[in-house]
């Protein structure tokens, strides 16, 4: 993935990029953004959905993830509840390490199987994803 130079963690040294593809073909990219105060860090997974968002798109239909890691990195627990929003449980999830190029997939249940969604809450939002 081209992006992947981009990313900034001088504190962990993992570097990290993400692309999401669109229910309409259009992908979407970010890296991982750290800060030396660590719960201010976002995840490449995260920066890549909300630049869908940012476009007016609202579905994701797969997601690809580079690391430079050994192995291929699974998205964190808040990245898997963020795609769950825009995502459903077949969404594909594919993570490959750059160092070795091992590849690995998951599909969205598989990674987060009781997601809470807008149908656990009593009133959904207009601009709730589907």
């Amino acid at each position: 993935m081209r992006v992947l130079p981009n990313s900034y963690a001088p504190y962990s040294g993992v570097h990290v990029a993400a692309a999401v593809e669109a229910e309409d073909g259009t992908v979407y990219t970010g890296v991982n953004v750290e800060n030396a105060s660590y719960g201010l860090t976002v995840c490449a997974e995260r920066v890549a959905v909300a630049a869908m968002v940012t476009a007016g798109r609202r579905r994701v239909k797969r997601m690809a993830i580079v690391a430079d890691t050994r192995e291929p990195l699974p998205p964190c627990g808040a990245c898997r509840q963020v795609l769950a929003e825009f995502g459903d449980p077949d969404t594909l999830v594919v993570s490959i390490s750059a160092a070795t190029g091992e590849r690995r997939e998951w599909r969205l249940g598989e990674l987060l199987p009781h997601a809470f969604t807008a149908r656990q809450l009593p009133r959904r939002g207009s601009d709730a994803a589907p």
